[in-house]
């Protein structure tokens, strides 16, 4: 796939077998993203807070959300994570990062597909693809945060 030529856009596509209403549920759930993307990631008043393993926190609001199509987040820039049948039962994802800051480019690519591959590995296969072992995080070179 070729990316948007714009330093500060990033696009990601990402098949699945499960269901958009499936894929959507882990999105925009508390339980669904605390099974792949972060330890804890709780809703309030359309206010995402995340934590990591390591103690760090962040938030991201909640832009819009159309089940089971569209989720969109203030996340460091506007994400757009855009779910569509693809005709034999299962999800084409899309994910769009926009506005973030053009040096940070590398990590916001290499960071998605630190979230989009346990996505896919708890949406068609039920398992948590992150290891569990805090002296094998991302800061310390390890892939699988």
């Amino acid at each position: 796939m070729t990316l948007p030529s714009t330093a500060d856009t990033v696009v990601w596509r990402l098949h699945l077998r499960s269901d958009p209403k499936r894929v959507y549920e882990l999105l925009s759930t508390d339980q669904g993203r605390r099974s792949f993307w972060s330890e804890s990631a709780v809703e309030k008043d359309g206010v995402i807070e995340f934590q990591a393993k390591n103690g760090n926190r962040w938030q991201s609001k909640i832009v819009a959300r159309e089940e089971p199509r569209l989720f969109v987040l203030d996340y460091g820039g506007l994400v757009t994570f855009e779910l569509n049948e693809d005709g034999a039962g299962g999800t084409d994802l899309t994910l769009t990062h926009t506005d973030f800051d053009p040096n940070d480019r590398d990590d916001v690519l290499a960071g998605w597909i630190n979230i989009l591959l346990p996505l896919k590995g708890r949406a068609d296969f039920d398992i948590d693809l992150r290891n569990s072992d805090p002296k094998r995080d991302w800061a310390h070179g390890y892939v699988d945060h």
